[in-house]
């Protein structure tokens, strides 16, 4: 697994306490908790992040998703990510911690995202079968603020064999490719695609769980499944 970039500011200012009334004691004891914010609506990221056992929320992000003149992938990635938690965190608000993320296919220097018609998703599986690509998510963490607090993109490799014709019209035409980057699901129907894997699969699905977790970890914020 490749790390492209690293970015991180020190963290503070997104804790929450939650109080309990000890009755034995007649105390007060105080729990320091995270709040953590999702920017997406991506149901593959929201099952990723689910699966290191923290409490989130879920706020969809709406941010012009156009790729800048000249942009190369990772950093058309970071800025979508970073984009997406600073919007969420400018809009809701609340103290907390806002986590934005964006994946794209890369095949040479040429950036796929979500096919905008069946068309383009058939273009994008016939350029991508028999060959090697990327597949880069970026993820970025925000304060409540919108203050950056870590941005990173993480690479993973995927092989395909060679995709007939028929196997692509029929991959198309189940609907699978319309909301993916690329217009696959390595976790779905185009898993018979797939000859090798190098990296994260995670990251692949759409969150590089690996790095997201250590960072969220010196953040404060308690993991209970890696």
């Amino acid at each position: 697994m490749k790390h492209l970039k690293r970015q991180a500011l020190p963290s503070g200012g997104a804790c929450l306490f939650y109080c309990y009334y000890i009755a034995l004691t007649g105390k007060i004891f105080c729990m320091l908790k995270k709040r953590i914010i999702l920017g997406s609506a991506s149901p593959r990221r929201r099952d990723l992040l689910s699966g290191l056992g923290i409490e989130f929320e879920i706020i969809s992000a709406d941010i012009d998703e156009t790729v800048a003149g000249g942009e190369e992938g990772d950093k058309f990635a970071e800025r979508l990510a970073s984009e997406k938690a600073r919007a969420v965190a400018l809009t809701h608000k609340k103290k907390g911690l806002y986590i934005g993320a964006d994946t794209v296919v890369l095949l040479g220097k040429r950036i796929f995202g979500k096919p905008s018609s069946n068309d383009e998703a058939r273009e994008m599986l016939n350029a991508l079968s028999g060959k090697t690509h990327s597949v880069v998510t970026a993820f970025a963490i925000t304060d409540e603020k919108g203050h950056k607090l870590y941005q990173e993109a993480v690479e993973s490799r995927v092989t395909f064999r060679e995709i007939s014709k028929e196997e692509i019209e029929n991959y198309v035409k189940s609907g699978e490719p319309s909301d993916k980057a690329g217009a696959y699901a390595i976790q779905g129907g185009a898993d018979n695609f797939v000859e090798l894997v190098q990296g994260s699969y995670n990251n692949i699905v759409g969150l590089p769980t690996e790095r997201l977790s250590e960072v969220l970890k010196e953040l404060g914020v308690e993991i209970k499944h890696a």
